[in-house]
């Protein structure tokens, strides 16, 4: 076998193999040329070559998404490390496991003006679980660093970095090791298996007459069958679930803003918890957390192996464990408290439904038409990654197959690069992935295609309606040129030139006959990635939504 000829390199390579780390994302330079030598040319890695950083950081991201494993990704020295920065930070707040090796310049050459160099040690540290300074000589030291920084970021569910400095020569290659590094072993921390103060959180919630629930980002099949029936047939229970929290059930309220939206201030009093339960990630209904905040519950309790935030102001308790064992172990000791909070709620949001339902049948095409539709065509038992901005809200209003698993980057919620990271989840999973995405968006991560692994069935569905149109849904929008300079973004762009470049199949649609046509060519041909970019009407789109939420009462 093949190996760089720098000790400090071989040590890094040896561990992450003894560590069973696996796919590495290598963004191609000269200073991380003794890594790239020995990461490339082992056969316990998958390498890919992407070459713009902030795409390789989000593309690790999806795969790490999906695996729940940590990916590496790996840079040259300079301003290449600070382009993976937006996925760090992502990946601190979803919490995905996301390991960072930068190649550095010796200490001794930073800030004397030698080229390329920036100070990179500890250039993370507001959004890492651990940041590994690395010698510039192998060592136990080093070893122990490298160690504890792959554990870390298993065990904390977060990204880490570990920043390696090289001397030249860099491509020197050796067919021997002349290290032999230490390997640790991981550690699980025990996790707490038992409700603390049981007896009282039990005699709260047995004499709770109002209980809400409420769950973000959350893994598909992660709660037991037998808890969401009882969430179901408890009267004092309403079950709000987001379009990320991949659960389902008939009396669950899947559409919150549908629910709420036209609520005046006695039904929000009406509404108002005593209890209000949350688990999962980072919530996408900026109206439930406006309710909350104003119609404060008597108790929050949230429960997560790592993190509770304090998203209402509210917070009382935090249950460090899986929202499995807390809750078989709670339900199995309490009783249905007599209530009429969910049979009041669940006539509403009927009510609703059958508004939704009527409104979508007579409305004309715009974003709202073109989600409703795209949502009921994907296939079952695929995989669904939404761009942030208004394709997320948009999907919220609309039912979806509980057999489809929905993904979102939902911990910094920027637009950055959610196109990376759907084909990082697609090559992660074998699942049909489709990914829905509006034009800024698509064009903002338009680098992504630049990409030798996105799979043949891989499908973008992009919809266009000249800007960013989630700035006329806000308060305050004019039709003025600042606005649509400088908040709206707007343009004339398609993806058609794109698509042609990155030899990817392209449809269109612009009205709903060929919408309906081309989803079904869309799904049908697997030869190559393929875009149906769909083109929606930039000044009804917000006018048509805002009308929606005026018919629904």
């Amino acid at each position: 076998m093949i190996y760089p000829k720098i000790p400090l390199a071989q040590s890094i390579i040896e561990i992450f193999s003894a560590k069973g780390i696996k796919n590495i994302i290598i963004s191609p330079g000269s200073r991380n040329a003794p890594l790239t030598i020995g990461f490339a040319q082992n056969s316990n890695f998958k390498c890919y070559s992407i070459a713009d950083e902030r795409c390789a950081a989000f593309f690790a991201l999806g795969i790490a998404q999906q695996t729940k494993q940590p990916t590496a990704i790996m840079c040259t020295s300079g301003s290449a490390l600070l382009n993976y920065y937006p996925a760090v930070a992502e990946a601190f707040y979803s919490q995905i496991p996301l390991i960072v090796v930068s190649a550095d310049r010796p200490q001794s050459k930073i800030d004397i003006g030698d080229g390329q160099t920036i100070r990179q040690e500890n250039v993370f540290q507001n959004h890492s679980v651990f940041n590994a300074n690395l010698t510039e000589e192998a060592s136990l030291e080093n070893d122990l660093k490298i160690n504890k920084a792959i554990e870390t970021a298993i065990l904390q569910k977060g990204p880490v970095h570990i920043n390696a400095p090289f001397e030249e020569p860099l491509y020197e290659t050796v067919e021997t090791l002349s290290v032999q590094p230490t390997i640790t072993d991981l550690e699980e921390i025990p996790g707490i298996k038992a409700i603390e103060n049981s007896e009282e959180i039990i005699s709260k919630w047995n004499s709770a007459k109002k209980k809400l629930v409420l769950i973000g980002v959350n893994e598909a099949n992660s709660i037991d069958g037998k808890i969401i029936a009882n969430f179901a047939n408890d009267p004092s229970i309403v079950v709000l679930t987001e379009t990320t929290s991949n659960l389902h059930h008939p009396s669950f309220v899947g559409s919150i803003d549908t629910l709420i939206t036209p609520f005046e201030e006695v039904d929000f009093e009406a509404f108002k918890p005593e209890i209000l339960i949350t688990f999962g990630g980072m919530i996408v209904s900026k109206r439930i957390k406006a309710f909350l905040r104003k119609y404060k519950p008597k108790e929050h309790w949230h429960i997560d192996t790592l993190r509770a935030y304090d998203t209402f102001n509210v917070l009382t308790k935090h249950f460090v464990m899986q929202p499995n064992e807390f809750f078989n172990q709670l339900l199995a000791e309490t009783t249905f408290a007599e209530s009429d909070y969910f049979s009041k709620i669940d006539k509403i949001y009927d009510l609703r439904k059958i508004r939704r339902a009527e409104y979508l049948e007579k409305t004309v095409f715009s974003d709202f038409k073109v989600f409703e539709k795209v949502i009921e065509s994907l296939p079952g038992n695929s995989q669904l990654q939404i761009s942030n901005s208004s394709a997320i809200r948009y999907a919220q209003l609309i039912d979806i197959n509980p057999s489809i698993e929905v993904f979102c980057n939902r911990g910094t919620s920027g637009i950055d690069g959610s196109t990376s990271t759907a084909i990082g989840a697609a090559v992660g999973n074998s699942k049909q992935n489709v990914f829905i995405t509006g034009d800024i968006s698509f064009l903002y991560d338009s680098n992504a295609l630049w990409n030798a692994y996105i799979p043949q069935n891989f499908k973008i569905i992009l919809i266009n309606n000249g800007g960013g149109g989630i700035f006329r849904i806000l308060p305050g929008h004019e039709e003025k040129p600042v606005f649509n300079t400088f908040f709206e973004t707007s343009h004339h762009l398609t993806a058609e030139h794109l698509a042609k470049m990155y030899k990817m199949n392209y449809f269109t649609a612009s009205n709903e006959d060929s919408l309906k046509e081309n989803l079904e060519v869309l799904y049908s041909n697997n030869d190559a990635p393929a875009i149906l970019e769909i083109f929606t009407p930039t000044f009804e789109n917000d006018v048509i939504l805002k009308r929606f939420f005026k018919e629904l009462i």
